[in-house]
């Protein structure tokens, strides 16, 4: 949670005129994080609410600009940790095919180190940490030898304004997400993946032709399918099934629907991790925690 974006969003509940601004505009661009996030992107405040409302009144012009071009791609590098018993359990090597992937720093999760507990796998930086409860963490992170992502905006970790506008998307007070994303776009600068400008199911299945031979296919996604419509989320997921390799989901509770599910552990936001739409386990949305009711990975 973020207490200066709940100060903020009571304060916008409230009043007329912000709310006539943003009435204004696509109801897709209506998110309180987007808005949020150009501000911080402009160099406009955040802490106190009177401040946000002089500066968005007065620079909305610019600021309705930005939410208009912009989009919510927050690069999450946390939820490695919640996909890595997964993948450590796949036929090594993988080839890993990110839908969704913003600047695809989701795609090193053998470059990162994870801490489940008192257990401590891999030794790269920056060390992810995850409660993981229902499931024994791996032994090792997987062997990855092809890195690809599929993204209607890529972003570029060496492109200043790319890179400052994945800052934005995290809330002000998660400053070990900022130092963790850091981490890995100087992995991902020195070492980039393939990202490619394409519709998850227009130009995936070209994408995907692209693996090398000997290696695992594995199409994974994050927290991207709530953003796509309810029939193009049924095409992909009716596409992906059939291709070769392995589908990775973690994403929307509501993603396949023929399962009955346990209930969440909590009352808390939670993703539906799958494995070829198999569910195994609730997931929090930065790969903080994780809940295995499923069969045991490799199984």
């Amino acid at each position: 949670m973020s207490p200066v974006y709940e100060r903020l969003s009571s304060a916008i509940a409230a009043d007329e005129q912000l709310l006539g601004l943003l009435g204004r505009l696509p109801p897709g661009k209506r998110r309180p994080n987007l808005l949020f996030s150009v501000v911080r992107f402009l160099g406009g405040p955040v802490a106190d609410p009177a401040a946000f409302r002089e500066y968005t009144v007065a620079n909305w012009a610019l600021i309705e600009g930005e939410l208009r071009v912009r989009t919510t791609q927050t690069n999450e590098v946390g939820r490695c940790a919640v996909l890595l018993p997964v993948l450590a359990a796949l036929p090594q090597p993988l080839a890993l095919l990110e839908v969704g992937a913003s600047a695809g720093l989701c795609l090193y999760p053998d470059r990162c180190s994870y801490r489940y507990g008192d257990q401590v796998v891999g030794r790269g930086e920056p060390v992810l940490g995850c409660a993981a409860s229902g499931v024994a963490p791996p032994s090792r992170v997987p062997e990855v030898v092809w890195r690809a992502g599929l993204d209607l905006n890529p972003l570029d970790v060496t492109d200043a304004a790319d890179l400052g506008w994945l800052e934005a998307l995290i809330w002000p007070e998660h400053a070990h997400r900022r130092a963790r994303l850091r981490a890995v776009a100087a992995v991902a600068a020195a070492e980039p993946p393939l990202l490619v400008r394409g519709d998850l199911v227009a130009d995936l299945p070209a994408l995907a032709a692209r693996v090398p031979s000997g290696a695992t296919l594995v199409v994974f996604h994050s927290s991207v399918l709530g953003y796509v419509p309810a029939q193009r989320r049924a095409a992909f997921v009716d596409l992906v099934r059939d291709l070769p390799g392995h589908w990775i989901a973690n994403d929307v509770p509501d993603l396949l629907p023929e399962h009955a599910l346990p209930e969440p552990p909590t009352a808390a936001l939670h993703n539906l991790l799958a494995l070829d739409a198999t569910p195994l386990a609730w997931t929090r949305p930065h790969g903080q925690a994780m809940t295995w009711f499923g069969p045991p990975p490799g199984t």
